[in-house]
């Protein structure tokens, strides 16, 4: 079997068009009931998906009042979803910048104990400034700072994971021991920003650890990706705009002593699917026609951090604003690089990223939407793809009914599960505890003196 793509489901409440929720095909009524999760997961579970990702941020959206951005905490989703299914992984986003190491590393490895070793960690710092009121904080801290917290915040949490060896868990009932503590380690850890003495009060988990998701694109989001994550999620427009993105991913996993074949680059993909291209373009112009310009405003307002006043939705942007726009960040660039590239309009801009808030939508017949997934799949631009229903459980529904099928016929995409884990479904290995390889290299160099 050749290299297969990796597709997960991206759930977001409603669906990734901001206007999904206003559209006659869509469940707004549904989006606080469990089962409509567990059904979206059991749906794609049939359609053999590698796993359902949920989102996350610890403040309220401010354009909640056009838009479903209300966030669901992800862990007791996701607990609710593991009993709902079998092989299916979950991934859920966790921040660095407002969790504790020690509650987030409890918390992921009982999902990985519920779900039997399905659980994966998307690691975010976190971008939203308003969150910092929410945690007694009077500002949010800046964006290095936040990277070099989450960059000891994982290794921390990856200590406290490795802090029960395999086998420690004995339950002998003939001799009275339940656990054999010589393997289960105190951590010991006390760097810049955390002192941590472990261990964690929770056995091993099924996967050793879950598996690392990253979604940054800048600088200090690459060098942390290299560095840590197993999966990278990313949004690109244009192919070459991806295939750079991934050659410098991978070189830089290289770089520091990694096989970049076990760091996977998952763009981001909204489909629009109809019986002929014209069709699909019809429908992607009905969800564009419900936006409302006060929402797509403050999108852009946010990103580009320049005054929007005045302008005629209509006009274009006029070179100065752009070349005012100073926001860091990798989505900041990739919305300047679109206006430029395409030199768009107010309102154009305003529909391309109702889309998928900058990630790469395409609308088509199934043929053609399978056909761009593969063309950027073997073109050196993805290892699979995030896939973000426009509206659902019908946007998703009709991707897996017609587009799966041909990537499978395709050799492309699995036909059945051969694993149990994300791991194994990733193509990853199951790490062994780093205290259990530190005795194994303990014991060599003894053998060696003897």
């Amino acid at each position: 079997m050749g290299r297969q793509l990796k597709l997960n489901l991206f759930i977001y409440p409603g669906g990734h068009h901001e206007a999904a929720w206003r559209h006659p095909k869509s469940q707004p009524e549904r989006l606080l009931d469990i089962r409509f999760y567990q059904e979206l997961a059991q749906r794609a579970e049939q359609a053999k998906l590698d796993a359902v990702f949920f989102a996350d941020g610890p403040a309220l959206e401010s354009n909640v009042q056009y838009a479903t951005r209300f966030r669901l905490e992800p862990f007791t989703w996701l607990s609710a979803i593991a009993v709902a299914t079998e092989r299916i992984g979950l991934i859920g986003t966790a921040s660095t910048t407002y969790l504790e190491p020690y509650n987030a590393a409890r918390l992921f490895a009982s999902l990985d104990h519920l779900s039997g070793g399905r659980a994966g960690w998307n690691i975010v710092t976190t971008g939203a400034e308003r969150a910092a009121r929410n945690f007694g904080l009077d500002e949010h801290p800046p964006h290095a700072e936040r990277y070099s917290r989450a960059d000891e915040f994982v290794q921390v949490v990856g200590k406290l994971w490795d802090s029960w060896e395999d086998g420690a868990v004995v339950s002998d009932a003939g001799t009275g021991v339940f656990a054999d503590t010589s393997r289960i380690h105190p951590i010991g850890h006390a760097g810049e920003h955390f002192r941590v003495e472990g261990p964690l009060n929770t056995p091993r988990s099924p996967q050793g650890r879950p598996v690392y998701v990253q979604a940054g694109s800048s600088a200090d989001g690459k060098a942390f990706a290299a560095q840590h994550a197993e999966a990278v999620f990313t949004a690109h427009q244009t192919l070459q705009s991806a295939q750079d993105f991934y050659a410098d991913i991978k070189a830089r996993a290289s770089a520091a002593g990694r096989d970049p074949e076990k760091l996977l680059v998952l763009p981001g993909i909204s489909p629009y699917l109809g019986s002929t291209e014209a069709e699909a373009r019809a429908l992607r112009q009905e969800f564009d026609e419900l936006t409302q310009p006060e929402y797509g405003l403050g999108i852009l307002r946010k990103l580009l951090g320049v005054d929007l006043d005045g302008l005629k939705l209509d006009g274009t942007f006029p070179e100065e604003l752009l070349a005012a726009a100073g926001r860091e960040g990798s989505r900041s660039q990739l919305l300047l690089d679109t206006i430029r590239r395409e030199r768009l309009t107010v309102r154009q801009v305003l529909h391309r990223f109702a889309g998928a808030r900058g990630h790469y939508a395409v609308a088509g017949t199934p043929v053609q939407v399978a056909d761009e997934i593969q063309q950027w799949f073997e073109n050196g631009a993805a290892d699979g793809f995030n896939i973000m229903p426009p509206w659902l459980p019908g946007g998703f529904e009709a991707f897996a009914d017609e587009v799966v099928p041909i990537l499978q016929s395709r050799g492309l995409f699995r036909t059945e599960y051969t694993g149990r884990t994300l791991r194994e479904h990733f193509g990853l290995e199951r790490p062994d505890s780093q205290y259990s390889q530190q005795l194994q290299h303990t014991l060599q160099l003894q053998g060696a003196s003897v």
